[in-house]
């Protein structure tokens, strides 16, 4: 089944609630957080998740995009996060299980991200403990980019491992996302879309999502 995961980076700000309200049709809320550091941009942190958590019932789908993420762990996992995914190059090699082993005692899904330019090898010591993996289909940081085709190999790649190693793990892929970049996705092992300009600029969002969501794995 494909998973969609509007990313609120692209909502209006000055209308959140009814933005996230228009949405509900998909399964994940995608809530990007920036430092700043790790990438150039900042976006939100604790108080926006708080609120967004009090208006919907949805599973909030937190990527931090941020330095040493295992400082932040329990303040995320307090404030509203179903799933905290982090990324494989943000923080000291000897953290990455740590951070896992953090997002679970807190009883939230755990995930790695890789950049664009991250091999594959590097994750795969982590697999049997993930609950997810997402495949940046752009550089991190900022929306609107163009999905880089040259991902798709990457993407192969993992759903082939996660098909050997831990069959019920989501792979989920962000930057670029259409109709037509999905159904690449898809075709190579995607199964968790994040999409925010496409979803949030569509007339008829509802109509959008389902639309994403019958594509066929």
């Amino acid at each position: 089944m494909i998973k969609i995961a509007p990313s609120i980076l692209a909502a209006d700000f000055t209308k959140l609630g009814d933005d996230i309200k228009s949405v509900e049709s998909a399964d994940y809320l995608h809530f990007d957080v920036m430092d700043g550091s790790f990438v150039q941009n900042i976006s939100f942190g604790f108080p926006v998740l708080e609120a967004v958590r009090k208006i919907t019932d949805m599973t909030l789908d937190v990527h931090l995009m941020i330095d040493n993420p295992i400082r932040y762990v329990q303040k995320f996992a307090e404030a509203g996060a179903d799933i905290i995914t982090f990324h494989i190059e943000a923080g000291k090699a000897e953290d990455i299980q740590k951070t896992i082993n953090e997002i679970h005692n807190h009883g939230k899904k755990a995930g790695i991200s890789l950049r664009p330019n991250t091999p594959v090898q590097e994750i795969i010591p982590f697999l049997d403990s993930l609950d997810l993996i997402l495949v940046m289909t752009v550089e991190p940081g900022y929306g609107g980019q163009k999905f880089m085709d040259d991902m798709l190999p990457k993407i192969y790649e993992l759903r082939k491992n996660i098909n050997n190693r831990k069959p019920g793990s989501d792979l989920e892929v962000d930057g670029g996302i259409n109709i037509e970049t999905a159904k690449l996705c898809v075709a190579a092992g995607a199964n968790v879309l994040v999409a925010g300009e496409d979803i949030f600029h569509s007339t008829d969002r509802a109509a959008h999502i389902a639309r994403l969501k019958g594509l066929v794995l």
